[in-house]
């Protein structure tokens, strides 16, 4: 349930009888909205051609009818443009800018879709450049309910460049998941938004700063202009981990668009294990060491001999007999054959498809030569042949691509074969199991594990392209992992997500040109996110104190917030450490919002024993538990882990132990890396509390 909104005011309130004349037109576009619905579900399915043709028509039409959902609490519209008579496209009209697109009984619109070209304007007319617009209206609702609105005429007179309607939207209080920005969206937002599908995006952007929402109505806006497209070939979205997923998974469907698949990385190349076989699976987890190196961009080379290795020369030649003949192929007509073949670049498995065919071929050749007139159905039942089945399986084998990974992890003679002149023997030895699996199915594989047979299994079958993929938080992949989420969009385009400053795992990313190259996509543009929109600005200003340290590179970020937020450092004994927890906690429960008590992982058995037995009610983030309760993100108090705190935000923050957390990651700087992240969740008012003393970096409070 959404928390309650504050009244929005505005410097000049407007006059009754226009706020009423608006509020007409939003109860009359709702009933245009009801009528659309009710239109759509009168649609007869049964009217189809055939069965196929009725399955779709039915899937077509539930579809319809999801994207035409009112939900009452949030306004249909939240702009209105007002056009210039001249204007060419316009001419003088009036639009209502809403999430989705309204139209009357005679099919003119009533609300536009934000992501039509008309309403451009709405997010980047400005007095140096109106486009036409006479005046910009901006409308203040509470609960779906409109109370007030605000005008800026941009052909005459001062504009002013505060909103209070705009900065009320963006600072509002809320409980639950998070929510669209179509009425908050920034000029510069509103470019990355609004890029070609042509054109891969990678956006570093500062905590508060929106990309996650940039990067989601951006998939939106793609799936509105390139809607045939995309529908057939795909949008994914690649999150951290699944809290994650759960907590943007309303944003898209609240913008009307269902099709869009989500899913992380772990997702992603499970996927592959599973289609391999059903009992391949994650079950394991590497050192930090060992993880770091299985992400490293070397284990391509690594993987690609290591499969290519398999194709051998013949050491006999081809014998097939063919009615009262038999007809022979040298070896070296085999090797021209095999040379051939791997010249053309293509993938291991559709090669060895091929050797067939070229085998049965060059027999073809053969009984030409004799004097035989054979046709395509005898090339055809050669390469079916027995002999030749059995030649190709020794020459160019079939590979499990998990069997293969488990060959090199576990066999130092293969590895050493593989790795030569890539791996250093330290890095050799490194890489392989202590006790070497039997058979894939028993493996305790873990996540870097799987990304390797995924780099296998794209160089025996390419892995199919999407259209557009959404990389969040993509600092955190490694190498490997990059490659991954780059085959799936390989003739497709990409929007790249993500902070240098908040890389939190080993194998991070250092320089966004290289994650770009192991993502297959160096010519995307670089696009830099430096306005803080949500964090207050003595909570950024505080937390930007490890800038120096974490990311020396990086322009520090500013909150656009004319509130300064509020920002509390307290240092207790630690016996009195969950007493002055409680109160914390208490008090920002107490307050409109959402709160979220962020701990060390380590920490997090204690933290929930206390809160659980002073009865403070509170959802645990990442409890998978099949009778946890309450859910994730739908009551005021979630207990976020610190590995989980990435990519949320809460109205209130209370911030358990930092050394602790600090001390938690592989090594020191990743956990001030880490420490950032947490500091910069909060949207008004952040509590450190502590025992230990704060990480140096910090400074004095």
């Amino acid at each position: 349930m959404p928390a309650p909104t504050p009244p929005t005011t505005v410097p000049d309130s407007p006059s009754a009888p226009d706020l009423a004349a608006e509020r007409d037109h939003l109860a009359a576009s709702r009933s245009a909205l009801t009528r659309m619905r009710e239109r759509t579900a009168a649609l007869d399915s049964s009217a189809a051609g055939d069965w196929v043709s009725r399955m779709y028509l039915e899937s077509a039409i539930f579809a319809r009818m999801k994207a035409l959902a009112d939900d009452p609490t949030v306004p249909l519209f939240f702009g209105r443009l007002d056009y210039d008579p001249g204007h060419a496209d316009a001419l003088g009209e009036r639009f209502y800018i809403g999430r989705r697109h309204v139209s009357d009984e005679a099919g003119e619109p009533m609300v536009v879709d934000w992501r039509a070209r008309i309403s451009l304007a709405f997010y980047r007319a400005s007095k140096a450049e109106p486009m036409g617009v006479v005046l910009r209206r901006r409308f203040g609702f509470q609960h779906g309910e409109m109370t007030a609105y605000e005008d800026e005429a941009l052909l005459e007179g001062v504009v002013e460049d505060h909103s209070e309607i705009l900065e009320s939207e963006i600072e509002r209080p809320r409980v639950g998941p998070m929510r669209d920005i179509v009425a908050t969206i920034q000029p510069e937002q509103d470019v990355i938004v609004r890029s070609d599908l042509d054109q891969s995006v990678c956006v570093q952007g500062a905590p508060g700063t929106g990309k996650t929402a940039v990067g989601l109505h951006r998939a939106a806006f793609l799936l509105y202009s390139h809607r045939d497209q995309l529908s057939r070939q795909g949008v994914l979205v690649v999150g951290p981990n699944a809290s994650f997923l759960r907590y943007i998974g309303d944003v898209l469907p609240a913008l009307g668009e269902i099709d869009a698949q989500q899913t992380t990385i772990e997702g992603l190349v499970g996927a592959t294990l599973t289609r391999l076989n059903a009992k391949y699976a994650v079950r394991g987890a590497d050192e930090p060491p060992v993880a770091t190196l299985k992400g490293d961009a070397r284990l391509a080379e690594v993987l690609h001999r290591a499969l290519w290795s398999r194709v051998q020369p013949p050491t006999e030649g081809l014998l097939v007999p063919r009615g009262s003949r038999r007809w022979r192929l040298a070896p070296y007509e085999v090797e021209e054959v095999l040379a051939a073949l791997r010249a053309r670049g293509v993938r291991y498995g559709a090669a060895r498809g091929m050797l067939a065919q070229r085998l049965a071929h060059g027999i073809l050749v053969k009984m030409e030569d004799s004097g035989d007139s054979p046709d395509d159905r005898v090339q055809d039942a050669v390469a079916r042949s027995r002999e030749v089945k059995r030649y190709v399986d020794q020459l160019w084998p079939p590979v499990d691509p998990a069997r293969l990974v488990l060959r090199l992890l576990g066999d130092p003679d293969a590895l050493a074969a593989a790795a030569e002149g890539v791996l250093t023997a330290e890095e050799q030895a490194l890489l392989l199991w202590d006790r070497p699996f039997k058979a894939p199915t028993s493996a305790r594989w873990s996540l870097a594990d799987a990304v390797l047979i995924d780099e296998v299994a794209d160089l025996v079958e390419r892995t199919p392209s999407l259209g557009h993929v959404v990389a969040d938080e993509a600092q955190d992949l490694s190498p490997m992992m990059l490659r991954a989420v780059g085959r799936r969009c390989s003739t497709g385009s990409t929007t790249v997500l993500g902070d240098l400053a908040q890389a939190t795992t080993p194998w991070a990313s250092r320089s966004w040109e290289d994650a770009l190259r192991h993502l297959g996509k160096p010519d995307a543009h670089i696009e830099q996110l430096t306005k803080g929109f949500r964090v207050p600005g003595e909570v950024i200003e505080y937390a930007a104190r490890l800038l120096p340290t974490i990311a020396p590179g990086l322009e520090p970020p500013t909150s656009v917030r004319r509130t300064r937020g509020e920002l509390e450092v307290v240092r207790v004994e630690d016996d009195e450490l969950l007493d002055r927890l409680a109160a914390l906690v208490g008090t920002a429960v107490d307050r409109v919002g959402s709160v979220g008590l962020i701990t060390p992982d380590v920490l997090l058995p204690r933290v929930v024993d206390a809160l659980t037995r002073a009865g403070t009610g509170h959802a645990v983030l990442g409890d998978e538990s099949a009778d946890a309760a309450p859910v994730e993100f739908q009551v005021q108090l979630d207990v976020v882990p610190a590995s989980l705190a990435k990519g949320l935000e809460f109205d209130h923050v209370v911030l358990l132990e930092p050394a602790a957390l600090v001390a938690g990651e592989a090594d020191h700087v990743t956990g001030l890396r880490r420490l950032y992240v947490c500091l910069t969740r909060a949207v008004t008012s952040l509590a450190v509390l502590h025992t230990e003393d704060l990480p140096p970096e910090l400074g004095s409070p």
